[in-house]
């Protein structure tokens, strides 16, 4: 770092902090004001939003580590996320902001009804709230750390220190900002992220040691054999053998493919929509707006910015061949500490610090929502509201970044984090998705589904411990040799076998549960179907539901015509990029198709849309 480079930091943290604060006076105004940045965002800005909000500080880390350990398909891991998030796109943002609640949580008493939804309500609220909201932040924190450390040789200490620091001066203008000051503050800095990103990409991949993507894809192919795979190969080596070839396994993509994007409960790509991207939708100015704000996320989030990242990855496999599967997430700070010339290297650390910062105001944000709306205006100061709830908002977002950074001390590892989240929520996301849709599913549908994955996943890890300690494959196996050969002996305690048994077992407990209980009071459901109109299943609860289902069809076509040209816009990108025109042509043709028919079908929803909303 030299002088210019602190300059250019310098200069990012002059403009972010005051223009965030420069939106108190509107955020002042009330809890919607606040937290929903008076539902009056346009499309682009919430769109925006969410994509600079899931660009956090680990992201590049992350998709570098995916890179060195499975190569491109290894991102399917993510990838996946794109059917859901095109689901929520057509299905559900018209619904969320149709719903006009100031949160997601709020949604559980306009569905469902009595002490039960209360229950609910109130246990997601700090559930999501206070401890996945902590641990998110933890991570984040964790992984900014991880880039202080190595950019500035620093302790692990003197890096929390660092990054407390940043979460200081991050809560400070959030505290006073509200949602429209953050989102006005994400649009700078996912333009600073992003382009800090693509600069990266285009340094590494011409410097003498690359030589271009010419020389990229034939250093790979010759030395990592499968690594430009956009798909695994089936019956792939087992964790024992040791071949030159980087892919993933074919149940790990069934796993992303078949089940993760529906049936499992994940930050930022809820089946159904959910968290901070609910919050986007709501806070849209319309049904128009939230539907093309979340189609903007979805393709900005899949189609523009893997690439730079996946490059920078496959490049750290050539550089830095030293770096093992746990370490090669480093290679990307190490890139740009090889690779930027001066100037450019503030310009990359204040991107990191702007992923860092646009995730963390929403963090703080969404979760004070949740904390205030959700439990202390519900349980202990209901009524209207008053100026102490915008005070009390304040005090929450400080609360949050507090014991955030208490968990950063106990954390060490951002994919276990991962790991952790998508099994904690397998099997809830069916629920998620049929409680618009299903008159049927009521209050224990949800909580026995929100429960059970946590019951199972504790029941697997006890059952894990207790193997192995009576697991014994010899005296002269090493201890890494020890843990493959128990993943081999036991797949099923394993991800992705441990995956498909909490869905399982989650998925058989909800089911019993809606029909050994009985339905939400009528009124209720009928209270909730007036001001959603979703269509669906509820020809026993509104007449108007046949007319209000004639739509879902052509919802669905859209839904998979979207999802199909998002992913021959990322294929064909990558075909582009190393140069495989005939393969880059034929995704493009496919993606152009896709295309054509996702507008035919908007066009034809505007007849069954009554706001002509598409």
């Amino acid at each position: 770092m030299e002088s210019i480079d602190w300059l250019i930091l310098s200069l990012f943290f002059l403009i972010i902090i005051p223009l965030g604060l420069s939106y108190r006076k509107f955020s002042s105004k009330g809890l919607t004001a606040y937290f929903l940045g008076g539902r009056n965002l346009p499309w682009w800005l919430a769109g925006i939003s969410m994509v600079a909000t899931t660009f956090a500080a680990d992201t590049p880390l992350a998709v570098t580590e995916l890179v060195g350990s499975g190569g491109v398909s290894a991102n399917w891991l993510w990838w996946n996320f794109l059917m859901g998030g095109m689901l929520t796109t057509f299905f559900f943002a018209r619904l969320w902001r149709r719903a006009e609640v100031l949160t997601e949580v709020e949604l559980i008493e306009l569905r469902y009804g009595g002490k039960g939804a209360a229950m609910l309500r109130g246990f997601k609220a700090l559930y999501l709230g206070l401890f996945l909201n902590i641990i998110i932040m933890g991570w984040v924190n964790l992984a900014m750390m991880t880039v202080l450390e190595i950019f500035f040789d620093l302790s692990k200490m003197e890096a929390l220190l660092s990054t407390a620091f940043l979460m200081i001066s991050v809560s400070f203008y959030v505290s006073y900002a509200g949602l429209k000051g953050i989102a006005v503050t994400d649009a700078v800095q996912f333009v600073v992220a992003m382009s800090a990103s693509i600069l990266l990409a285009v340094f590494v991949v011409n410097s003498p040691e690359i030589g271009g993507l010419a020389s990229l894809r034939e250093q790979l192919n010759t030395n990592f054999e499968g690594t430009l795979s956009f798909f695994p190969s089936i019956g792939g080596a087992t964790a024992m053998e040791q071949v030159n070839v980087l892919t993933i396994t074919a149940g790990s993509f069934l796993a992303y493919m078949g089940f993760q994007w529906w049936a499992s409960w994940y930050p930022g790509a809820e089946p159904g929509g959910g968290g901070y991207i609910a919050q986007r939708m709501m806070s849209a100015k319309n049904e128009r707006h939230a539907i093309f704000a979340t189609l903007f996320f979805q393709l900005a989030h899949y189609c523009l910015r893997p690439w730079p990242w996946i490059i920078v990855g496959l490049c750290v496999l050539i550089i830095y061949p030293e770096l093992t599967p746990e370490t090669q997430r480093e290679g990307y700070v190490r890139a740009i500490l090889d690779f930027m010339p001066a100037g450019l290297k503030g310009l990359m650390l204040g991107a990191f610090i702007a992923a860092y910062m646009s995730t963390i105001s929403t963090q703080l944000n969404w979760g004070s929502s949740y904390v205030i709306n959700d439990f202390y205006k519900r349980f202990i100061s209901p009524g209207e509201e008053s100026p102490k709830d915008i005070y009390f908002s304040k005090i929450a977002v400080w609360i949050l970044m507090a014991a955030a950074l208490f968990v950063t001390l106990f954390m060490d590892s951002v994919s276990g984090v991962w790991t952790f989240l998508i099994e904690c929520g397998a099997g809830l996301g069916m629920v998620l998705i049929l409680r618009w849709f299903w008159w049927r599913i009521n209050v224990w549908s949800e909580f026995s589904a929100t429960i059970t994955p946590f019951i199972v996943l504790a029941v697997l890890k006890i059952i894990t411990l207790v193997l192995k300690s009576t697991f014994d494959p010899g005296p002269d196996v090493s201890s890494e040799d020890k843990a493959l050969l128990f993943e081999a002996a036991y797949p099923w305690l394993m991800f992705p076998g441990s995956f498909f048994i909490i869905i399982l077992v989650t998925t058989i407990s909800w089911l019993s549960f809606t029909f050994l209980t009985p339905p939400e009071n009528m009124s209720v459901l009928k209270r909730f179907y007036n001001k959603v109109r979703p269509g669906g299943w509820w020809s026993g609860v509104s007449e108007n539901s046949k007319t209000d289902s004639k739509n879902l069809p052509w919802l669905f076509v859209a839904w998979i015509s979207a999802v199909i040209f998002a992913y021959m816009v990322l294929f064909s990108s990558g075909k582009f990029l190393f140069g495989e025109y005939t393969s880059a042509i034929q995704f493009t043709l496919i993606g152009l198709a896709a295309l054509f028919v996702l507008l035919f079908v908007m066009r034809k929803l505007k007849s069954f849309d009554r706001e002509e909303t598409f």
